[in-house]
């Protein structure tokens, strides 16, 4: 089989070199053929040409980019190398190259894709936001697989070709998505424990913790909004509904009574948030129909 590890890279001249000799150290010792090969999504400092150093091959963007295109490029890229095996890691070290082979193991036992848990292995430093945030992820995704996914915000995995070949179209996060689908797909997945280092340096992704939270609950919505439209907008259309029924049986009650409403304001705000549910709704049976 042949292995090709793909990481994905942004001014991350202080660790590439590491990582990349690690990770050559680890997979010399097996017996599959690999290439390494970085996707540099547009640094400014020496990400690329240390890569290039170090003899992995490297794929430049002309600017930034963001994870999730990236990851649509090393998908393209590993698939142009003939890969069979596709592992995925990340450029900051904080993933082990010496848990490689528990991933290729996996593969190797018939799973399709291989998540490298971070809550199962030793993490030696997770902001409490980011960790909050990586469980909310995490039951998130549970909920809409109906399959208990203990880290799907990993970025440490391995997958094969077939897994490689499902379309990612998400613009905000690929680790997500790549499960939900290879799940409807009925492709095996599996999780191993992976040990988490303590990044050296601050983290681009986290320079504020209330920025992260707010991003990550955006990221949760736009989960449900695209997989599952029926809860999202339902729930929606409910928040409308249920107020409107609450006035209109109000209403009711005071027809019931005095035999009169007399409350002209209160009839059209129980229509408009009625109609407003209404419509709610039938966006999320359009939404379902659309992504089925």
């Amino acid at each position: 089989m042949k292995i090709v590890v793909t990481i994905p890279a942004f001014n991350e001249e202080k660790t590439i070199a590491s990582v990349i000799i690690n990770t050559r150290k680890v997979l010399s010792a097996l017996k599959h053929n690999f290439i390494i090969q970085v996707v540099d999504d547009g640094s400014k400092d020496r990400t690329s040409s240390i890569a290039k150093r170090e003899g992995a091959i490297v794929y430049s963007h002309p600017q930034n980019y963001g994870l999730a295109e990236t990851f649509r490029s090393e998908i393209k890229y590993a698939l142009k190398n003939k890969a069979d095996i596709i592992i995925h890691t990340d450029a900051d070290g904080q993933y082990l190259a010496r848990d490689i082979p528990k991933l290729i193991k996996e593969i190797e036992n018939g799973a399709d894709l291989v998540l490298g848990n971070r809550f199962k292995g030793k993490i030696e430093s997770m902001p409490l936001i980011k960790r909050l945030g990586n469980k909310a992820f995490s039951r998130t995704i549970s909920r809409i697989c109906k399959k208990r996914i203990g880290d799907a915000q990993t970025g440490f995995r391995a997958f094969t070709k077939e897994v490689a070949s499902l379309d990612i179209i998400s613009t905000h996060t690929y680790t997500q998505e790549q499960i939900i689908r290879a799940v409807r797909e009925k492709f095996k997945i599996t999780e191993v424990p992976v040990y988490f280092a303590k990044r050296n340096g601050k983290s681009r992704l986290l320079k504020n913790p209330f920025e992260y939270a707010i991003k990550a609950w955006i990221n949760i919505f736009r989960i449900y909004r695209d997989y599952e439209p029926l809860k999202f907008f339902g729930t929606i259309g409910l928040i409308f509904f249920i107020p409107g029924l609450a006035f209109g049986i109000w209403l009711l009650y005071l027809f019931s009574k005095f035999g009169f409403i007399g409350r002209t304001p209160t009839i059209l705000l129980v229509v408009l948030l009625m109609g407003i549910a209404v419509q709610i709704w039938a966006f999320g049976f359009i939404a379902d129909m659309i992504r089925k």
